[in-house]
């Protein structure tokens, strides 16, 4: 076991691990750390605490030490150079005319770096670009291009449901989503309405779909028979959310009836379990590619 703290260097970033190096430190503290860029500043979102050697990414590096208000005077400073650099990139892309779109702008903790994050169609010849910004900002620098969910990630904006964008919030790293997850929600299949602002399937169908698939595997199949506590019966529709099996059954007066039951109160006959058609899928993954992720 070895004794970490986690330290995240944006809001909803990726939470890294450090060692503590015998530091008194606690959570919400701030804290200067040596990474792969250089020195940063990051605040500490998870205590002391220990983990296993396999969920460690070696060799694991170590806070320097406890961030101070001078250190934070100087993110601040850090921050406003950050707006400049954004404009005089803009206005030396123009001049290059290139095809990219320049997103955002950080420097490092010890300004060693400044990284320009740009989205592109395909790629960009950027290395006149390089050489006039390092002439200007006499630094390293770094153009580095990305897709349009971290794009939208590092905007931010409104989701179609009004609140706060997911991967603006909270969410620290991307999870793969599919098309199959909107069908299982039965979700309409509209691209405008399973699409996020950054144009691709929204984060929020991986919430539920763990319920879904544990559900899907008690569920019955649709025109399956199945013993009800009125008799044996044919499945007309399932419903994931409620647990309820509309069901149509004979009566004993011999009428037919169409009636709801708790998936508990049924018993599934034999081969009766849902099953995956994934040739119903193939079309449309073709139908809706644009939206799966980059």
């Amino acid at each position: 076991m070895q004794e970490v703290v986690g330290v995240r260097f944006k809001k909803a970033g990726k939470i890294y691990y450090f060692s503590p190096d015998n530091i008194e430190l606690e959570k919400g503290q701030w804290a200067i750390v040596e990474t792969s860029r250089g020195i940063e500043y990051g605040e500490i979102v998870v205590g002391p605490k220990l983990v296993p050697e396999e969920d460690i990414v070696s060799p694991l590096k170590k806070v320097i030490r406890r961030a101070t208000e001078e250190d934070a005077q100087k993110v601040r400073e850090n921050k406003a150079k950050e707006k400049e650099a954004f404009d005089i990139c803009v206005e030396k892309i123009r001049e290059h005319n290139l095809p990219m779109k320049l997103v955002d702008v950080e420097y490092t903790f010890d300004n060693s770096k400044a990284i320009f994050y740009f989205t592109a169609d395909g790629r960009v010849d950027f290395r006149e670009l390089v050489k006039d910004l390092a002439s200007i900002f006499r630094t390293r620098i770094e153009l580095r291009q990305i897709g349009v969910r971290d794009e939208a990630k590092m905007i931010g904006g409104l989701g179609p449901c009004g609140r706060p964008l997911c991967c603006k919030s909270f969410l620290g790293e991307f999870e793969p989503v599919s098309i199959k997850m909107a069908k299982e929600q039965n979700l309409s299949l509209n691209p405008t309405k399973i699409s996020g602002i950054c144009g691709r399937l929204m984060c929020c169908l991986k919430y539920e779909q763990g319920y879904y698939e544990e559900i899907r595997k008690r569920m019955p199949r649709v025109n399956s028979e199945v013993i009800t506590p009125q008799g044996p019966g044919t499945v007309i529709s399932t419903n994931a959310l409620t647990g309820i099996v509309k069901t149509k059954i004979v009566q004993s007066d011999g009428t037919p009836a169409v009636l709801d039951f708790a998936l508990d109160e049924i018993k599934q006959m034999e081969g009766a379990n849902h099953e995956d058609n994934d040739e119903d899928l193939m079309d449309l993954d073709d139908e809706l590619a644009p939206l799966l992720d980059e």
